[in-house]
């Protein structure tokens, strides 16, 4: 995926379908979902990276969940994904049943118990509400991670450097106590830390295997660009054949977003993580 890569607008994929079309379960052939049967978490972040978007067409899917630490529940535009141990029955008798949650934004009166809105349209932001992520947790005995906001970026040639990050050299650090890389062993694998005056950049495997970036800035030395340039040199850090680097960001987190964006990240979705208790 190239970094001017957008995210899907009216004009990519199939069309939305109808006004008030409930949320579906995953069909057994590749049906308007896009998504053929048995595809993981993990082949469709690969799509993902290559711009082939699910299609905003107001359905959920279920997929196994990913190896390793964490279930998951992500949305793209008009389609989610819940990434559990969970039947699709499951998942739509929660919807279905659940009640005095809040409607969709810009409905009026109170919410089905169908999931919609008093018109009967259907409340797309449903799984990623408090009621079903409750569930969800308790369901399978997990607890509920933070609301983050998706971004990627593709990678760039080259090691890092002064002339192409702005940087100067990148130290690895192999073992460090800092609360930031001890937080990455915990949700990622293959991490590898590097320093740089002032902050430091890291990379792993996060979710479902996708490649994961995070950053730090020490507070007196943030609102001068090393962010930016931390976010940059992350996109130089990628092993050979990684299609791309995944960011998670609080939405409310506006300094970091904006830190993204200038460094050729594009959001395309949002995520809930859910971790062994």
């Amino acid at each position: 995926m190239t970094a001017d890569t957008r995210p899907p607008g009216p004009s990519s994929g199939p069309p939305p379908g109808p006004s008030g079309r409930r949320a579906e379960p995953p069909r057994e052939g590749p049906g308007d979902t896009g998504l053929p049967a048995g595809r993981s978490l993990g082949d469709l972040f690969a799509r993902v990276e290559r711009a082939e978007w699910p299609p905003p067409d107001g359905t959920f899917r279920v997929l196994p969940q990913p190896p390793g630490r964490t279930a998951a529940v992500v949305a793209f535009t008009a389609h989610t994904v819940v990434a559990a141990d969970v039947s699709p029955e499951w998942v739509r008798g929660v919807l279905d049943g659940s009640e005095g949650s809040e409607g969709s934004e810009g409905s009026e009166g109170s919410e089905g118990s169908d999931g919609s809105d008093g018109s009967g349209a259907t409340d797309l932001g449903a799984p990623m509400k408090p009621a079903f992520l409750s569930a969800l947790a308790a369901y399978t005995g997990r607890r509920i991670g933070a609301l983050d906001q998706m971004m990627l970026a593709g990678p760039l040639p080259g090691r890092p450097s002064p002339e192409l990050t702005g940087l100067p050299e990148l130290t690895e650090i192999t073992d460090s106590g800092h609360p930031r890389v001890r937080r990455a062993h915990r949700y990622r694998d293959d991490v590898r830390v590097y320093a740089a005056d002032g902050g430091l950049v890291l990379v792993g495997r996060g979710l479902a295997g996708r490649w994961e970036m995070a950053f730090e800035v020490e507070p007196d030395r943030q609102g001068r660009g090393l962010g930016r340039s931390l976010a940059l040199a992350a996109r130089h850090l990628l092993p050979p054949g990684a299609g791309a680097v995944w960011a998670q960001v609080s939405p409310g987190n506006a300094a970091s977003v904006r830190t993204l964006l200038a460094a050729g990240y594009r959001p395309v979705g949002a995520e809930v993580l859910l971790v062994a208790r």
